[in-house]
């Protein structure tokens, strides 16, 4: 990481006395590229960017300050390192070049060991942020990966205790990113819809459904229509994959990766007039994660096989859904549900569990 041999320093002064001092002095531990003008050390640094630019103020054509802003300005050049190094002398010439963003400023005559020395030390310096920000990188990448894990062996506990809905986490996953990134530049998600939140949405998604671990079995397999009571008790589900998910967030702390999934545990199930639960919300009230999970889910449950019920068609869901406009859901994302109906169906078809669900959806 400390090896500094063979970097590029980029000189740029229009005197080829202190050109000729420079190279003397640096050659023989970089390499190094020379202009003598500021143009052509643009047009050079944009196809060749160096580690380092040595640049003087005054010079034909463009000063060595507009090169500086120029090079800040750009993405690919804005983090090479600039030193420089002028006969202007003043505090204020100083201030302004250290403003513009270069990291030091050498008065000329200048002392040749001291630019090497100075050379060094910064190349040096963003030898260890690049390294810095390597680590930070790799660190994300882990971060993420880690959270997703967590998430996929959560949600791969509800799955266990239902086999017959093995795609049922694929698809609503897939649902939900879907009609999310529909309604992104709708004026009533956009704020919220954000890249990053419709990544979290697609990653959340899988728990919607963890609070079933604690339902029994005897109710949550049963083939048939539950009892009033027996509805009740899985309508604890809600409840419990709350807690599941807040007892795990206590440990990591608040405004975890876990917090929109605890958000669409324990809302999908609320409707758009109050009439859902746990918690009777209305409109505005639930959250929109909630919202969207609710469509994606109930899709789903229409058009896959269950213990107490057989696939309905992709069209006989989309009539069931579209009575449930303004009621059961969202009136703007049941509309982009029904926008996007190919979509959905195409999702359904790649994660299908059983043929006869197959069979069904592709019968247009």
């Amino acid at each position: 990481m400390t090896d500094l041999k063979g970097l590029t320093v980029m000189v740029v002064d229009d005197t080829e006395s202190n050109i000729d001092i420079l190279v003397d002095v640096l050659g023989n531990d970089y390499d190094v590229r020379v202009a003598m003008d500021g143009e052509s050390a643009l047009k050079y640094i944009e196809d060749y960017p160096p580690h380092l630019i040595l640049l003087d103020i005054i010079m034909p054509g463009i000063s060595g300050y507009e090169v500086c802003q120029r090079l800040k300005k750009k993405k690919s050049t804005r983090y090479i390192p600039v030193i420089f190094l002028t006969s202007l002398d003043d505090e204020q010439d100083e201030a302004k070049g250290l403003a513009l963003g270069a990291v030091d400023y050498i008065t000329k005559p200048f002392s040749p060991q001291l630019v090497k020395a100075r050379v060094h030390n910064h190349l040096l310096l963003k030898q260890h942020q690049n390294h810095l920000e390597d680590m930070v990188r790799e660190r994300t990448i882990e971060l993420a990966l880690t959270q997703e894990a967590t998430i996929e062996s959560m949600g791969t506990l509800a799955e266990y205790r239902d086999p017959e809905t093995g795609g049922h986490i694929k698809r609503t996953q897939n649902y939900v990113k879907k009609l999310a990134g529909y309604l992104k530049n709708h004026p009533g998600f956009s704020s919220f819809l954000t890249g990053a939140t419709i990544d979290q949405l697609y990653r959340s998604a899988p728990l919607h459904d963890i609070g079933k671990v604690g339902v029994r079995d005897n109710i949550l397999l049963k083939p048939g229509r539950l009892t009033e009571d027996e509805f009740e008790e899985m309508k604890k589900h809600i409840l419990f994959g709350k807690n599941a998910i807040l007892s795990t967030e206590k440990n990591l702390g608040k405004n975890t990766f876990l917090s929109m999934a605890r958000e669409i545990a324990y809302g999908h199930h609320e409707k758009w007039d109050g009439s859902g639960y746990p918690l009777g919300l209305k409109k505005e009230e639930i959250p929109i994660s909630a919202r969207l999970m609710a469509v994606a889910d109930v899709y789903d449950a229409l058009i896959s096989k269950r213990v107490y019920k057989p696939p309905y068609s992709h069209e006989t869901a989309l009539r069931i859904m579209a009575a449930g406009k303004g009621t059961h859901f969202d009136p703007d994302v049941l509309d982009a549900f029904i926008e996007m109906e190919d979509d959905f169906r195409a999702i359904a078809l790649e994660y299908a569990d059983f043929e006869e669900e197959r069979m069904l959806l592709m019968n247009k």
